[in-house]
């Protein structure tokens, strides 16, 4: 980590104060559980390699983990089936919402792990005999991420699979196109209630740090993946983690990260640390306000972007 400051003394609660004033953005309504989502919170966490935390006020209300779920279906998908899971996957960003109705051409494969047909494939690809041994094995596999055990909304994973009627049209897609090879609602119930699962920013800060610190949990000391696993995965966050803002986001924070419509940012700085925003106001592209502005003043403040050069 090229830094001068230490994050373990940093003003972590100065940043939240100043990054409070920030009043843009909208919470997302899609399900009725993230439009009564409160605007005015702000959690912000983060966790170095040899795993001490440090938190704000507010890291520790829960959330549904939503699409910051991502590229954790990809590392339990490519730690259960190895590099095969690459083959029934696309890794490049496509420069479209996150749940655009688009595959591959000629292929059929999600263009990627990061938007919605991908985490439908890779929670379909995660070892399990039926959706139900799968979801338990997504639960356990995040609980290990987290170095806690977590639990699921219920009542969020039920209007997930009621109203993700675009979700259901990419599995019917993928099954059309011989790529999903499980039935169509079991896919999208068992994605469901992978994004139902219940994190708040310390838990998520843990996560990143995993993968950060090559899929070891700091907190923990148990190697949760593979550092070939947690490597590839860095990697795809880092071009695709943010949709179709992902090459903005590498050039003003420079840091792997995946953004969720419940507000939540997990930040993966390989060899440094990992690190969570949750604010739910979003910008037009899904990611959150106040976290995408907390996020470029740690890399700033921290030293954390991946291509900062010396100054001349």
């Amino acid at each position: 980590m090229n830094s001068a400051v230490d994050p373990l003394s940093y003003d972590l609660d100065g940043v939240r104060d100043r990054a409070l004033r920030e009043r843009g953005g909208a919470v997302d309504d899609s399900i009725p559980e993230l439009a009564d989502a409160d605007p005015d919170l702000l959690g912000i966490a983060l966790v170095t390699l040899d795993g001490e935390t440090r938190a704000t006020a507010q890291a520790d209300v829960q959330i549904s983990i939503q699409s910051a779920v991502k590229p954790f279906l990809f590392a339990l998908a490519l730690q259960d089936h190895g590099p095969a899971a690459l083959d029934r996957l696309g890794i490049e960003p496509t420069g479209e919402a996150f749940d655009a109705i688009k595959l591959e051409s000629g292929t059929g494969r999600p263009p990627n792990p990061m938007v919605n047909a991908g985490a439908l494939l890779t929670s379909a690809l995660v070892d399990g005999a039926d959706a139900a041994a799968r979801s338990r094995r997504i639960l356990a596999g995040l609980s290990a991420f987290a170095g806690r055990d977590l639990s699921v909304s219920e009542s969020v994973a039920e209007s997930e699979h009621l109203l993700g009627d675009r979700n259901h049209a990419l599995a019917h897609l993928m099954r059309s196109e011989g790529t999903l090879q499980v039935g169509a609602d079991e896919a999208v119930g068992v994605y469901a209630r992978a994004c139902a699962v219940l994190v708040d920013a310390r838990d998520l800060a843990a996560m990143g740090a995993t993968l950060a610190a090559g899929g070891r949990n700091p907190l923990t000391g148990v190697q949760v993946v593979g550092s070939d696993v947690a490597r590839d995965v860095v990697s795809v966050m880092a071009t695709c983690g943010v949709y179709d803002g992902s090459g903005r986001w590498m050039r003003q924070v420079g840091v792997p990260a995946k953004s969720s419509v419940s507000g939540a940012i997990v930040l993966a700085a390989p060899t440094a640390l990992g690190a969570a925003v949750v604010s739910p106001p979003l910008d037009e592209q899904g990611t959150s306000v106040r976290g995408h502005h907390v996020s470029e003043v740690l890399s700033r403040e921290l030293g954390l972007h991946a291509f900062a050069m010396p100054r001349g």
